[in-house]
């Protein structure tokens, strides 16, 4: 089974990136609760609907400006972009003791995210094997699955035991490593790529 050099960096880079995200998400309330000033289940709440704001603002303009040049390395900067504001977030929380330190950050987060998300699935699309698309898109889900349990799991632990600057440490240095993981594809990016490359395919009834 060969599968093509692009869609294993980004299927081995994702596992990373979310892998660095999960290993703080089992005890992220806990931490605004007991950590933060005036921090509360509202505050949790509040944080993760910034990040989406931003994301869904901000995700569509990004990505018909990204389509308006039919090649690759404008969405490669975007991605790595969004990849760079993504990976200094768990950092950030280091230094928060406020709830609107944890707004800014989940803005800047959702920010990333919205660098970060269509250039990537596009990418990934484009350079997916004709005949395996369904294996490499399952590939992908698969390596997300399995580095989203195992860091939860592992973030609980570490967190129970060492605190919560160390699990957070852990989770900037492992999104970073996704992040310099993701230069890889660079040799294999396309000057231009003809329009109706990706093609949906017909409804089955």
């Amino acid at each position: 089974m060969h599968i093509n050099h692009v869609v294993k960096i980004m299927v081995w880079s994702d596992f990373y990136i979310e892998g660095g995200l999960s290993v703080f998400a089992p005890i992220f309330a806990v931490f605004i609760i007991g950590q933060i000033q005036n921090g509360s289940l509202e505050v949790v709440g509040f944080a993760a609907a910034i990040s989406q704001i931003f994301k869904v603002g901000l995700q569509i303009p990004i990505a018909r400006y990204l389509d308006k040049n039919h090649g690759e390395f404008d969405d490669f900067y975007s991605m790595v972009i969004g990849s760079i504001l993504i990976s200094l977030s768990p950092f950030m929380y280091l230094f928060a003791s406020t709830a609107n330190h944890i707004y800014i950050i989940h803005a800047i987060f959702g920010i990333g995210l919205a660098f970060f998300v269509p250039p990537r699935l596009a990418i990934f699309a484009r350079h997916l094997d004709k005949e395996q698309e369904n294996l490499e898109w399952s590939l992908k889900s698969v390596a997300l699955g399995v580095s989203v349990a195992g860091a939860a799991a592992l973030g609980g632990i570490l967190a129970q035991r060492f605190g919560f600057s160390l699990v957070f440490i852990i989770g900037g240095i492992v999104t970073t490593i996704g992040t310099i993981i993701e230069l890889k594809i660079f040799k294999d990016l396309r000057e231009k790529v003809p329009r109706g490359m990706v093609k949906p395919q017909p409804k089955i009834p």
